[in-house]
């Protein structure tokens, strides 16, 4: 059933309630009164190509390490000064500014210093209630490549057996001590007739000897490592695995072992594993499949594999059938709540509290629309029904949260009239008559993005800069008790999740920091999940008031844009989850302006066995559309794919690999109404779970409640 958001009856001549039930507006203590909202709008607003941005000087060549200021100034055609702050940024990890948000005079005077290599720009963006209002400039930063310095072997082996082959790795350094990921380095060996590399850095070893082996890089800088050839005791090699049959997407650990001629194990020579794979069908794509160095292997399709383990000129094989994961389901729509005049940010469901238990509730944000944020009974999914409207001095309430015990919801605020933005505190014990309690914005100009609730405190992301936490145990008077910023040059946060203590943090090129701000107590309750997540056992040291980083994992892609925890049911592994938000085709601002975006990207399975070298092991990327929020439940991974609507994901067993591709997928669904504020766009924005239903929020149409339909539902469909 479907339900629009339409304006209801006014219950008092004297009540300002509105689309829904109630409207009630926030009025800004620091707004200055009898202002019209013409006067609010920020000056910029008038004539986007009549102001512009000045840069002082207008490029610069900046070495490593140096600094430099620049002076920026916002005007109008006639040369006056447009007195309103704008942001300072540099690119990501490559230049730091100083300070990165102006004052309200209109100019500023930035100290930029450069950190890495290459053509950078400086950029500056104007702060305006509405995204496509924003005015942008930028000047060009060279900053010319240090002379290289050093070149060095990573754990080069000092033995290796007669008729193996070992890969050698390097890194290389400049004068500045930054790694120089693009230098070619030459591998060549002293005596190639002992021992010689291919041109991909694997060294084969032909018989008996020692050697000096060299890597270079440019003419003068080298360096020499020696290597020891010994006899190869292999004469033979045995192949087991645990299961003659698979599942694609099933990971199976075959072992190798090479054998002496009496049949003795040599546990420290190397094995190279390969495979071959004949497909079970006539059409379609190939058999396909990968295998690590250690032997795990996983198929992507279904077909008759054999892998292979080769040491010291000896082989062993054994084959294995794999068949197709069969997991597909369908779901059904079981309500719809329309929002058809404004796109509908996130979402969140919770159970009602005192006179309202047994009940179900929804709150949305609404994105660059006009503060407001609706309220839900979602006690009958089919009925899914618009109770209250709370409207705040914003442009977009981005992210909504409930906290644990039901009471309170904190909706985040960006595109404020006044430049004011921050949270706003909400009591929603009676969500038929949602109550403002307060309102926060200290220090938080440029905007709060994305929120948390966790233990009376809200984790809100600043300007896109850092994330605060903020004691709402009296949610009238919410306090700031600490603040946790990266260092790292032009660094940015998206978002931020806290799940039992530590809260994981999305940072675009630095990716997911997780930061102790009160790790579980060590108790016989905790203790089963301290003992399955290894930053738990190293937690305990933060606090809200002193968050401490215990690992991290960077993304090169620089699209890091969400995370989520995930300790897998079936394996006991544990993993965080990293998302992109990528738009390689299209602007982020499309869907303001009416049209369609087209973005990409996926979800990055990061396994945290060793916490200091988290490792990125497996993807879910749907290739022609583009991820955004997530949840996982159990072994499954319910992921908002925006055009690509609501995905729902089999995440069990240990995962290696692509996942897409090897058809744990279960099911879609693509939220769309030809009455949705771009009519029949799926745009999926984030998911949530709920009492055996997937609820779903959608940018250009509203809140979804879906179920998978029934086996009996499925035999007669």
């Amino acid at each position: 059933m479907q339900l629009e958001l339409v304006p209801k009856p006014k219950k008092k001549a004297t009540n300002t309630r509105g689309i829904m039930k109630i409207r009630k507006t926030l009025l800004l203590t620091l707004l200055s009164t009898n202002l019209t909202y013409a006067q609010e709008e920020p000056a910029e607003d008038a004539e986007k190509d009549s102001v512009y941005f000045v840069f002082q000087p207008d490029e610069m060549v900046l070495e490593v390490g140096d600094s430099a200021r620049v002076r920026i100034t916002l005007i109008n055609d006639d040369g006056e000064r447009v007195e309103t702050p704008f942001y300072v940024y540099g690119e990501r990890r490559a230049i730091s500014t100083n300070p990165r948000i102006s004052d309200s005079s209109g100019v500023a005077v930035v100290t930029v210093k450069a950190y890495k290599p290459g053509s950078q720009q400086l950029s500056a963006r104007s702060i305006t209630r509405k995204r496509e209002d924003r005015i942008r400039g930028s000047m060009d930063v060279e900053i010319p490549f240090p002379p290289l310095k050093s070149v060095t072997f990573i754990d080069p082996p000092k033995v290796i057996f007669e008729g193996t082959s070992v890969s050698f790795k390097t890194v290389v350094h400049d004068e500045a001590g930054l790694l120089r990921k693009e230098a070619e380095v030459s591998l060549i060996s002293r005596e190639p007739a002992i021992a010689d590399f291919d041109p991909f850095g694997n060294l084969s070893a032909k018989k008996k000897g020692r050697l000096d082996v060299v890597a270079s890089v440019e003419e003068n800088i080298s360096t020499t490592h020696t290597i020891r050839i010994v006899a190869n005791p292999v004469r033979g090699i045995s192949l087991s695995s645990p299961a003659e049959e698979a599942r694609s997407g099933d990971v199976i650990q075959f072992e190798a072992m090479p054998l002496t001629r009496s049949g003795k194990a040599v546990p420290d020579v190397p094995v190279r594993y390969s495979w071959t794979g004949t497909a079970e069908y006539g059409i379609g794509l190939p058999s396909n499949a990968q295998v690590t160095g250690t032997g795990k292997f996983v198929a992507e399709t279904a077909g008759v594999y054999t892998v292979r383990a080769s040491s010291g000129g000896y082989s062993a094989s054994k084959s294995i059938r794999v068949i197709p994961r069969d997991i597909s389901a369908e779901l059904e729509l079981v309500g719809h709540g329309l929002v058809p005049s404004v796109n509908t940010s996130d979402l969140w469901v919770w159970p009602g509290v005192g006179k309202h238990a047994g009940k179900d509730f929804a709150v949305t944000g609404t994105w660059g629309a006009n503060g407001d944020a609706y309220f839900w009974d979602v006690t009958d999914p089919s009925n899914i029904t618009p109770i209250d409207t709370i409207t705040v001095d914003a442009r977009t309430v981005n992210d909504v949260k409930v906290s644990e015990d039901g009471k309170v919801c904190v909706i985040t605020r960006e595109g404020a009239s006044n430049r004011k933005n921050g949270f706003v505190i909400l009591d929603v014990s009676d969500p038929f008559n949602v109550e403002i309690l307060s309102e926060y914005n200290d220090d938080l100009t440029g905007g709060v993005h994305n929120v948390f609730v966790y233990q009376n405190h809200v984790f809100a992301v600043n300007n896109g800069r850092k994330f605060d936490i903020i004691n709402i145990e009296n949610p009238r008077e919410p306090k700031r008790v600490s603040v946790y910023e990266l260092k790292t040059p032009g660094h940015s946060i998206h978002d931020v999740w806290v799940v039992d203590g530590i809260a994981y943090s999305s940072n675009w090129t630095d990716g997911v920091h997780m930061v102790d701000v009160g790790g579980l107590p060590f108790n016989e309750k905790n203790l089963p999940m301290i003992q399955a997540n290894p930053l738990l056992q190293v937690a305990g040291k933060g606090d809200f008031r002193n968050p401490v980083a215990i690992a991290h994992k960077k993304d090169d892609t620089g699209r890091n844009h969400a995370a989520f925890p995930f300790l897998s049911q079936s394996t006991g592994k544990f993993y965080v989850i990293g998302g992109d938000e990528w738009f390689p085709f299209s602007d982020n601002d499309a869907e303001s302006m009416g049209r369609l975006s087209n973005p990409r990207g996926g979800f990055h399975f990061i396994d945290m066995e060793d916490i200091d070298r988290p490792e990125e092991v497996a993807l879910y990327q749907v290739p022609e559309a583009g991820s955004h929020n997530l949840w996982v439940q159990g072994d499954t991974l319910y992921a908002a794919y925006y055009q690509g609507g609501l995905r729902v994901v089999d995440i069990s067993g240990e995962l290696l690999g692509d996942l897409y591709k090897q058809g744990r997928e279960i099911a879609f669904f693509h939220g769309r109404s030809p009455e949705g504020f771009i009519p029949n766009a799926p745009n999926a924005w984030g998911p949530q779970p709920y009492k055996g239903l997937i609820y779903f929020s959608d940018m250009n149409s509203g809140l979804y409640a879906v179920r998978f339909t029934s086996s009996e539902k499925k035999e007669t469909d």
